[in-house]
């Protein structure tokens, strides 16, 4: 049986005995329905993962530290166009489970969503949850850093040295063309109607190769996916 696992924010050692939180409280015992006694797996989110066992329903005394790392060698920023509702939702945790180190979701011109101020708030920290489900799924004891919304203006000024890559239906280069990034990979992924041919010519003068996915064009949560898993394939942990 598998042994549950969950996040927990605080600063986590062996023989400590922990109160939680109610979110995590809540977790445990209506989401897992878990007794006392019952084994766990917590981590903190920074890469520290412990055995525990659930005292009584809102605390836990914490075991062993455990050795285990789920982290790809591959470091992978993911600059993602914001999409209605569950596409977003299923690229944030598709993304956490393929390993990406950061994602930055981005607002262009063809996005049918527009956030900000305390919507955007809401919409990020529900981001941030899925991602933490998704750690807790996948076995991974460190969060990816969720960025703020921003612009593609934005977005695509930050400095960086690594291979940045966008998807473009109409691009010749292919992944199997390239060379191994040195560093890491900054993969922008364009809204469901795509980016547009001024957005696509900004992103190449921001030094972004164009890159085609095979001759079918895919919606955005399938693009950010069938990426992600090639270029783990090629150069992170799935080969």
């Amino acid at each position: 049986m598998r042994i549950p696992r969950v996040h927990i924010p605080a600063p986590l050692s062996t023989g400590k005995r922990l109160e939680l939180d109610k979110q995590a409280a809540r977790h445990i015992l209506t989401v897992l329905r878990l007794k006392q006694g019952a084994p766990l797996v917590i981590f903190d989110g920074q890469g520290g993962a412990f055995k525990a066992t659930l005292e009584h329903s809102m605390q836990v005394i914490i075991g062993q530290q455990l050795d285990d790392n789920a982290e790809s060698p591959l470091q992978i920023h993911l600059l993602q166009a914001v999409s209605r509702g569950e596409r977003m939702d299923h690229v944030i945790q598709k993304a956490v489970e393929l390993g990406v180190d950061k994602i930055t979701p981005v607002l262009t011109q063809r996005c049918m969503v527009k956030l900000k101020g305390e919507r955007a708030a809401r919409r990020l920290q529900h981001w941030r949850a899925i991602a933490i489900s998704a750690c807790e799924q996948c076995g991974r004891n460190r969060l990816p850093v969720l960025s703020e919304i921003t612009t593609l203006d934005k977005a695509l000024s930050e400095p960086s040295n690594d291979l940045r890559l966008v998807l473009s239906p109409a691009a010749q280069n292919s992944l199997s063309g390239l060379s191994p990034p040195g560093s890491g990979v900054t993969l922008l992924i364009g809204p469901e109607g795509g980016l547009t041919d001024r957005e696509l010519r900004q992103a190449q003068r921001s030094k972004f190769i164009s890159l085609r996915m095979g001759p079918r064009i895919l919606r955005t949560e399938s693009a950010a996916v069938a990426a992600l898993s090639a270029l783990q394939t090629l150069w992170g942990d799935l080969g």
